[in-house]
């Protein structure tokens, strides 16, 4: 083997993004979010006191802490946590399906790219709340089109990320493989899905939150169970209070499919930090 092609090998072998060490007398992040969390209950709970706010306007974090307390403890909320938990993961399961296939061909084959990437492109400038009552009409009021509308809203995100990440492979390593005359699908594995992976995450993060968003416009649209039809039913009835408590349970739901696919990553992609770079 020449130089050139030792010296193409040890770049090629080389971590493509050093994981940066913290400072030492930095605080842990948890640390932080732990104590501005409390420091904004504090203020809001003082300012809603001392502005004597009503209650059904804006109530006080001690009282949506006890209602999210007792929605849990009657069981009232969790027939509806869970069919929107399943709406939510089967949606972004398929997004995520649907992204990473039809994004790793549009990468890789010139076709699709000039034929079918315009096409995706239209449908993620139709707002998804103008197309769920047409959901509603092809798959019914059932968990069907529900899930059909977090799939639209999470597959984006992930098709542009698994684009942009199969086309940042380091020209030098695939100059590296065609040397060593492997074929389409080792190089993919060997080179491009390592490139890919961190976009690839990325894409899933804010795939996972759209994903929870567009489960919930769809009970909106027409639903009689899931977190949205509580949120309908108890704004109708002028229950802030109980509106805060869904809205808190939404959000602890997509806070932990983050957290859990920031978990993987830090597994899978631990050699780079451009999963929190990607583009959105």
């Amino acid at each position: 083997m020449s130089n050139q092609d030792l010296s193409i090998a040890s770049t090629a072998s080389a971590p493509t993004s050093p994981r940066a060490a913290k400072p030492s007398g930095e605080m842990p992040q948890w640390l932080v979010v732990s104590l501005t969390t409390a420091v904004l209950l504090f203020l809001w709970e003082a300012s809603v006191r001392l502005l004597e706010v009503p209650q059904f306007i804006v109530p006080t974090p001690s009282d949506v802490i006890w209602r999210i307390w007792d929605d849990l403890a009657t069981g009232v909320i969790l027939p509806h946590l869970w069919i929107t938990f399943v709406e939510v993961i089967a949606g972004f399961a398929a997004a995520a399906v649907l992204g990473i296939a039809l994004g790793t061909g549009i990468a890789l084959v010139r076709f699709l790219d000039r034929t079918v990437y315009p096409f995706a492109l239209a449908l993620q400038t139709i707002p998804k709340v103008a197309v769920a009552p047409l959901l509603i009409i092809w798959f019914g009021y059932g968990i069907q089109s529900k899930i059909v509308t977090a799939a639209l809203l999470a597959f984006f995100p992930i098709l542009v990320n698994v684009v942009a990440g199969l086309r940042t492979g380091d020209p030098r390593r695939l100059l590296l493989m065609r040397a060593l005359r492997a074929g389409p699908v080792k190089t993919y594995v060997k080179v491009r899905l390592p490139a890919m992976l961190p976009y690839l995450f990325a894409g899933l993060e804010v795939g996972a939150v759209l994903a929870v968003i567009g489960a919930v416009v769809g009970e909106f649209i027409g639903a009689s169970q899931g977190l949205g039809s509580v949120i309908i039913q108890r704004q109708a009835s002028v229950d802030v209070t109980g509106v805060f408590s869904v809205l808190f349970y939404l959000s602890a739901m997509g806070i932990l499919m983050s957290v859990a696919l920031r978990i993987v990553a830090r597994r899978y992609a631990f050699w780079s930090d451009t999963s929190s770079q990607a583009a959105n």
